[in-house]
């Protein structure tokens, strides 16, 4: 064998594992998308903790929209939290291009899994026909600012 047989093989099989790969559709975000074409991000909302950013009520990247966790923050119960939440949450989505029929996904944290069936009263049917996917789960120890349930989500954007 000649000195440079060996790395000569060795750029094929590359070429070779490269080209079924881009087959698959395993190409890399860096290869397919120029940088100059991809989505940026945009955020709405920053709350700051000591004049650092801390997080963003929204997020939009590409078509997607992200929704920061709402939370209610007054006396009340589970219906009135729930209720409360759910319409924050629309006025996040309509001020950022979205609405409540274009949620994807939806993920409710409660203070109490005993809130679960009235808080699902108050839900059911706030997000249109094809309802989103869900998450749900009880929180330990609560949900921040005594809130009995937060609710976040990902929408679409037109």
């Amino acid at each position: 064998m000649k000195k440079n047989e060996p790395n000569s093989r060795r750029k094929a099989l590359k070429g070779v594992l490269a080209a079924m790969a881009v087959g698959l559709g395993a190409t890399s975000a860096k290869a397919a998308t120029p940088k100059a074409d991809r989505p940026k991000k945009i955020a709405s909302n920053i709350t700051k903790s000591q004049d650092v950013p801390l997080f963003s009520g929204g997020v939009a990247y590409g078509n997607l929209l992200f929704i920061a966790g709402k939370g209610a923050h007054f006396e009340g119960d589970i219906t009135a939290h729930t209720d409360h939440v759910l319409k924050e949450l629309e006025k996040e989505l309509v001020k950022n291009g979205s609405s409540m029929d274009k949620v994807l996904k939806v993920n409710v944290y409660l203070a109490d899994l005993a809130d679960y069936n009235a808080m699902n009263k108050v839900y059911r049917g706030r997000f249109g026909e094809n309802p989103p996917v869900r998450t749900t789960v009880a929180t330990y120890g609560g949900v921040p600012g005594n809130s009995l349930v937060e609710i976040d989500c990902i929408a679409a954007l037109d």
